[in-house]
């Protein structure tokens, strides 16, 4: 079986439903990236540039913007994780308990 649905279907059409689901998943990677690349460069990246390729301070600084930003993405997905999960134990909306 594909990713998009393709030889599953008797008709070898593609599934909509998973085009949607990979379009909505490359909307929000993207979003992340972009998120990622602005907070990034306005942090580390002076206004004027005088050289062509980054430099050492320049470059270490990105590396680590890029580190603590996954990390706290992951970080936070985790948690929204484990607020979704207790709040379908208890009966409850996830919104509910924001």
């Amino acid at each position: 079986m594909s990713f998009l649905g393709r030889g599953s279907t008797p008709s070898g059409s593609v599934n909509p439903e998973r085009i949607d689901m990979a379009m909505q998943e490359l909307d929000m990677i993207t979003d992340v990236f972009n998120k990622l690349v602005s907070s990034c460069h306005a942090k580390c990246i002076g206004t004027r540039y005088t050289e062509g390729d980054l430099n050492k301070g320049e470059s270490v600084c990105i590396d680590r913007c890029v580190a603590k930003f996954f990390e706290v993405n992951k970080k936070v997905g985790e948690k929204l994780q484990g607020m979704g999960a207790n709040a379908a134990a208890s009966g409850g909306s996830f919104g509910s308990s924001l």
